[in-house]
């Protein structure tokens, strides 16, 4: 059942990945010209480690809880914030639109889902957010250094030709804070939580 649920999320994944593709590469007609501007949102990013992830466990590969964890975390991150910060600022269509539910809804509702149930319980140690942090991090100094150098940034809140460094270094503190948060909530949620499996590896 796990390999199962792993492998559907895999799927979303990778059906949404290819769909944002498809209606880029429509636009534009050049496939490294797609590639390279998807690669520059963490939306993407994230669902790309969560399908390789998940491929993995469907594969019957093991992948530790702490990673499962830290990709659980990561992808809710992108939920969150499109719900709070984004939702709506682009109409969408079409490929488009199925695309847009499966990357920022679809995928964060289910790989929590198939965190509670089927990740084993007990096994993310207190330093784990330190580590997931550090995805989020690396993610936001590389927008930041291809924003300098095509003066193009993936998100508005991060925008610093706009909103000037200072406001955006406060933006990123603050979502680094959340994560942070949010890591640390996981952790004593995973300590607490009645369901998973008590022992093996994921």
């Amino acid at each position: 059942m796990a390999r199962f649920a792993a492998g559907a999320i895999a799927l979303v994944c990778w059906v949404g990945i290819a769909l944002n593709l498809w209606t880029r590469y429509s636009h534009t007609h050049d496939l490294l010209a797609s590639l390279w501007a998807l690669a520059r949102f963490f939306t993407i990013l994230s669902n790309v480690a969560l399908a390789i992830g998940m491929t993995a466990l469907a594969l019957g590969r093991r992948v530790s809880a702490t990673v499962v964890g830290g990709m659980t975390l990561a992808i809710l991150l992108v939920g969150v914030v499109y719900a709070t910060l984004l939702k709506g600022l682009h109409p969408l269509s079409g490929a488009a639109l199925i695309a847009d539910y499966l990357l920022h809804d679809a995928s964060p509702i289910l790989a929590a889902i198939y965190w509670l149930l089927f990740v084993p319980r007990g096994r993310v140690g207190w330093s784990a957010p330190w580590y997931w942090l550090l995805f989020p991090l690396v993610y936001f100094a590389y927008a930041l250094a291809r924003g300098r150098i095509d003066g193009r940034y993936p998100y508005p809140f991060i925008d610093v030709a706009k909103l000037g460094w200072t406001q955006v270094a406060l933006n990123g503190a603050g979502i680094a804070f959340a994560f942070i948060l949010a890591g640390f909530l996981l952790v004593w949620i995973d300590r607490w939580r009645p369901l998973g499996p008590r022992r093996g590896k994921r």
